[in-house]
């Protein structure tokens, strides 16, 4: 390896592997096993789950083939159910069946049995996405249980974004602004527990830059419009702002994962823990280029 390629991983480096059609898979996935998770609740507003449940269906599907378009030779893709044992992404890939099963299965017959087992699945599938990304520990923004718990709840959020959006063709499910409310709210803790996360265990300085960058607008928009709109939607009945709150809510975790895989994610670089001593001097400082140092609580 030649010493400039040496010098290139001694600090963090944003990671190019996983490039839009990686990210997709979550932006994709996460939103659509998020609306399967959402589709019980759109029938007890008695609203027809149906619809929901094959639009989560179609977002599953096109999160699986960006991720398979990225692969350079395509039909490896089968050696994926080879390590349910291990990997996340064959656990994923074990569910994915039988979600389009169960999904296909409501939609197709209506059956509230169907359309619940389908929104299980949808929630055991977005905490797979989560362990996915947990499982790349080279990544400091992914390898943590915060992430995966802002992952599965972000997904929800979307699923029931997307369900609030189509209020004005089924008012009766302007109630769904409450629930849509208090999951903004908990997106909210989670991602605030999760940069608390970054910042008292140590982050990449472009990890934590990315986000700076990003929280403004996450937080504006994704959380504080939407839930407004959510609650004027629910409580004055009008499902013009509850679809204007989804829409908001959605939008939002989409762009937080489009950042999390192609903006945030930066791999560990080189770190001593103590500087070598010569002779019998005590060790120095541990020392880590390009990481922000814990801060204290």
């Amino acid at each position: 390896m030649s010493e400039t390629k040496i010098l290139d991983r001694v600090v963090p480096r944003q990671q190019q592997e996983w490039d839009i059609k990686g990210a997709l898979n979550f932006i994709l996935g996460g939103a659509g096993s998020g609306l399967l998770v959402a589709s019980p609740f759109a029938a007890m507003l008695r609203a027809d789950p149906r619809p929901y449940v094959a639009l989560g269906l179609v977002l599953v599907a096109g999160g699986l083939f960006a991720v398979w378009l990225k692969i350079g030779r395509p039909w490896r893709a089968f050696h994926v159910v080879r390590r349910p044992s291990t990997s996340w992404m064959t656990r994923e890939a074990l569910i994915a069946p039988f979600l389009f099963i169960a999904g296909a299965l409501g939609v197709f017959t209506g059956t509230p049995l169907f359309i619940l087992l389908a929104g299980l699945l949808g929630a055991l599938y977005a905490y797979a996405q989560g362990r996915i990304l947990k499982a790349n520990i080279g990544i400091s923004a992914w390898r943590r249980w915060s992430c995966v718990a802002l992952i599965v709840v972000t997904a929800i959020v979307e699923g029931v974004g997307i369900v609030a959006f189509s209020a004005p063709f089924w008012p009766s499910l302007a109630p769904l602004g409450f629930l849509l409310a208090a999951l903004i709210v908990a997106r909210y803790i989670a991602w605030t527990n999760y940069i608390g996360d970054l910042r008292r265990t140590g982050a990449p300085k472009g990890t934590l830059q990315a986000f700076d960058v990003f929280a403004p607008r996450f937080l504006i928009l994704g959380h504080a419009a939407a839930a407004v709109f959510a609650l004027i939607g629910a409580v004055g009945n009008y499902p013009a702002a509850l679809a204007l709150g989804g829409a908001f809510a959605a939008v939002g975790g989409a762009l937080f994962k489009y950042t999390l895989v192609c903006r945030a994610a930066f791999t560990q670089g080189f770190s001593l823990p103590r500087t070598p001593a010569r002779g019998r001097s005590k060790p120095g400082p541990g020392l880590q280029p390009g990481w922000e140092p814990p801060q204290a609580n």
